[in-house]
């Protein structure tokens, strides 16, 4: 660290991590991110709509006595014509059933005075259907055919195991896998896009300032980019080793005094190999959860693969956001060539959503082996346990393209950080990356 490169990290890094901004996002944002989980079931749970009163003009004589009434929609049966109906202003609605409701299902109008709930809507047609199909089935003759229809009535709770793998008796949970999946590739989206620009500010603001100059007199310009990327990368890398520190202790110490207790006999039982799901008394995804979430090994293997896609996609990427913020005055110029970076990184984030639902397709291998998108895809796909050698060439291939890539923003950078009073265009980057 007494080197010129050494300095130049330093400074980079004790410069953020002393800020208040940083120790408080780094303690806050696993809560933020806890609660951008957990708050869309919340507002699900409380957002409960208010009673609609339907009046129901049932020209089948059938239909209006099966509806029931719930906490969202409170039915009254009307017998006044629709024209009357509609002039009432205590309604909230007229639901007008077809005569020939029972042969032409598509027979059903629903009259709203203001803007329609679409749960309402499904509930109307829900119970509609219901009732049609049961009158359909009274015309089989069939005895009992209520209960019946219960005692066949059946919930497939399904186990997957990896035959593929050594310890094919661990099962995988889908669901998890999905959700780990999404939050690695939130994460390292959201870490490229802020620490990327970050190096591209802190050039900006060195160059309008004209430091630049002085410094260069004592560093290669080279050296100054990879002192800069360096020092900004190990603030990202110093942020996920807290939060793996925070999340492991939670994982390994909190959950099992939090779970109740019969909930975790349930869970050793399953790691032990012991239990028989068949007649477990909880659910088996949930068990196959909390078996998984409460394991320090693979909370440090995710972890630790988060890190390695974070610093190779950081390096590649910020090399990028380096020369951008070489090449220009201002953050306003550096909005025209931002999105060369910007772009394929929601691209990769966009794939992710998609390879989740099979991180095994063509389409999933090829775009975690190409570097722009490599970070996202392949941190989307290993919680479903894909195979080493690919997580292995995916990395190599990934940070051989940092090596190749700081080459070419070397070239931009040392002529970029000289010029002032002109936005380059992309013609101009070409002949500066071709100078000798």
């Amino acid at each position: 660290m007494n080197s010129k490169i050494g300095i130049v990290i330093r400074r980079e890094y004790l410069e953020r991590v002393s800020k208040k901004s940083f120790i408080i996002s780094t303690l806050l944002m696993p809560i933020l991110m806890l609660a951008m989980m957990v708050a869309p079931a919340l507002i699900v749970s409380m957002s409960t709509s208010d009673s609609k009163t339907i009046a129901v003009i049932d020209n089948s004589g059938f239909i209006g006595q099966h509806l029931k009434n719930g906490d969202e929609v409170n039915f009254v049966s009307v017998d006044i014509p629709l024209d009357s109906a509609l002039a009432r202003t205590d309604l909230d609605g007229i639901l007008l059933i077809d005569g020939e409701i029972l042969t032409k299902p598509s027979g059903v109008t629903l009259y709203s005075n203001g803007a329609s709930s679409m749960s309402i809507e499904m509930n109307i047609t829900s119970q509609i259907e219901k009732a049609i199909e049961a009158h359909r089935l009274k015309g089989y003759n069939i005895e009992n055919l209520d209960k019946i229809l219960n005692e066949v009535e059946a919930t497939v709770s399904m186990q997957t195991f990896r035959s593929d793998q050594e310890e094919g008796s661990n099962a995988s949970s889908s669901v998890l896998s999905y959700v780990i999946g999404m939050i690695m590739t939130l994460m390292l989206y959201m870490f490229l896009l802020l620490y990327g620009q970050m190096v591209m500010t802190s050039i900006i603001e060195e160059k309008n300032n004209r430091v630049l100059e002085i410094v260069v007199s004592s560093i290669k310009p080279s050296q100054l980019m990879m002192g800069k990327i360096i020092g900004i990368g190990l603030v990202a890398v110093t942020q996920i080793l807290i939060w793996t520190v925070l999340i492991s202790v939670v994982s390994g110490a909190l959950l099992p005094v939090i779970i109740p207790a019969e909930v975790m006999s349930e869970v050793s039982a399953y790691n032990a190999g012991t239990i028989n799901m068949a007649t477990a008394v909880n659910d088996a995804e949930m068990i196959q959860a909390i078996s998984i979430i409460s394991n320090v090994g693979y909370v440090l293997g995710i972890f630790g693969f988060l890190l390695l896609f974070l610093i190779g996609g950081f390096l590649f990427y910020s090399s990028i956001y380096a020369a951008i913020g070489s090449a220009v005055d201002n953050i306003q110029d550096a909005g025209q060539f931002q999105s060369i970076v910007v772009f394929p990184i929601i691209i990769g984030l966009v794939l992710s959503m998609t390879v989740v639902n099979d991180p095994n397709s063509s389409l999933a291998t090829i775009m975690s082996m190409i570097p722009f998108t490599a970070p996202m895809v392949m941190m989307a796909r290993i919680p479903f346990g894909i195979a080493t050698w690919e997580i292995i060439l995916s990395l190599v291939l990934l940070y051989v393209s940092f090596i190749a890539m700081v080459w070419v923003a070397a070239k931009i950078y040392r002529v970029g950080i000289f010029m002032y009073g002109k936005k380059p265009t992309i013609k101009d980057l070409i002949r500066w990356i071709n100078y000798k």
